[in-house]
């Protein structure tokens, strides 16, 4: 249950500031977003605040933004159609009836000779009379069909409208909210638990750890280990991943003395799956206003790094499903740092949101990173692709992608269950 709240809660943040970003800046440029959605599929609720739908749907794997302009419009009125007319005070229309008129006798029922929604916001039509009239449509006008509401988008509110700038900013807020939020949760980290000192010396030691049956104590300042200097906590614990089960000699300072301290690592599996060392000490920390500000651009920075040294694998060759996690995964790292407190987990969730961040922006089709792509070829070309094909494109990309995830889970069922 721990495991699941956690998940629950994480996630829901990581794809709720990404799509926070996304409606932010779209709606700053004028955009109308007719959605901000969390999770695919079927709508568990949903409630409107202005022009937007905010929705809860059942698929807990991620969100969308729904911008005009970017899919067609559903409703297609044709002429010969009859409409009815409803009229605000200004004398414009407010609402258009597509069916179910008897249900609006306040409506005026016209037949259709030309309508434009997107620039002119005009409507010619024949009342009862036979008469040609042309009717002013509001920028805010109504759609319903089947009893639905939807705002018209003219085409100055429409996503395609928009300058390239301001169409990629909108695109890349979402990534870049990503990583300010990975800031904020290592500043925080570090106002809170300390920032850790990059020094090779013993914080907290776990009772009944390697490290405690050993005789370290905290404030120990290791020197050595198996006579390699040792001058940062990084070099110290890499040479302890290294050897699990084996013993190796500590070296270390106490109280102006030199004191030698053999331990045997216990084994534990790491991060991306192999067995590695630990004897059960944390690192030590320091308190700071300023330093947990830069330790928070810094650690997310060291975690951009790490992220592109696995894309790098990759590029080399040395790549394996194992350094990746779908989401059976994520849900079992989730609930192992959920475990381990608090502060673990926060590392945890500013690890996945820089993570989120990165992977969104890769140049893969559906992805934020595959439209910049479409943005700066506009950019380059001076006009914008054919809607279909980048449409073909970004649906075969979005095909892939579920496909590596159905193959990505499948490993992760195998690695924890099996």
């Amino acid at each position: 249950m721990e495991t699941l709240l956690s998940v629950i809660i994480i996630f829901g943040l990581l794809v709720f500031i990404h799509e926070w970003g996304h409606l932010y800046f779209a709606k700053r440029a004028g955009i109308l977003c007719r959605e901000f959605a969390i999770g695919f599929g079927p709508k568990i609720f949903s409630w409107k605040r202005d022009e937007t739908v905010y929705t809860i749907r059942l698929l807990p794997l991620g969100g969308f933004v729904r911008m005009a302009g970017e899919d067609p419009e559903m409703i297609d009125i044709k002429p010969g159609f009859e409409i009815g007319l409803v009229f605000n005070q200004q004398r414009k229309v407010s609402k258009i009836i597509v069916n179910n008129k008897s249900k609006h006798p306040e409506a005026l029922v016209v037949q259709v000779e030309k309508i434009d929604l997107e620039h002119k916001l005009t409507i010619e039509a024949y009342n009862d009379e036979g008469e040609r009239i042309q009717y002013q449509v509001d920028e805010q006008a109504k759609l319903v069909q089947d009893e639905q509401e939807t705002q018209i988008a003219p085409w100055n509110r429409q996503f395609g409208s928009k300058t390239v700038g301001q169409r990629a900013l909108a695109i890349f807020a979402g990534p870049l909210m990503n990583f300010v939020l990975a800031v904020v949760i290592l500043i925080a980290f570090a106002l809170f638990q300390g920032m850790p000192v990059d020094e090779a010396q013993v914080g907290d030691v776990s009772p009944n750890s390697a490290a405690s049956t050993a005789g370290l104590l905290e404030g120990d300042r290791v020197l050595a280990i198996e006579g390699q200097p040792i001058d940062t906590w990084e070099e110290m614990t890499s040479i302890i991943q290294q050897n699990p089960n084996e013993p190796i000699v500590f070296e270390v300072e106490r109280n102006g003395q030199q004191v030698t301290i053999p331990i045997t690592p216990e084994e534990r599996i790491g991060q991306f799956g192999d067995p590695e060392g630990f004897v059960g000490i944390a690192r030590p920390t320091e308190f700071s206003l300023l330093g947990s500000i830069v330790f928070g651009f810094t650690q997310t920075y060291a975690f951009m790094t790490m992220i592109f040294e696995v894309l790098g694998m990759i590029v080399t060759g040395q790549f394996s499903l194992d350094y990746v996690a779908g989401p059976v995964g994520i849900y079992n790292y989730t609930g192992e740092a959920a475990a381990m407190g608090i502060f673990v987990l926060m590392q945890w969730a500013a690890a996945l949101s820089v993570n989120l961040g990165i992977i969104n922006l890769l140049p893969i089709p559906a992805m934020d990173g595959g439209r910049l792509i479409f943005i700066g070829i506009e950019a380059v070309r001076g006009k914008p692709m054919d809607p279909q094909k980048e449409g073909l494109v970004h649906f075969v990309g979005f095909a892939l992608l579920m496909l590596l995830m159905i193959v990505v889970t499948w490993n992760d069922i195998n690695k924890f269950f099996m």
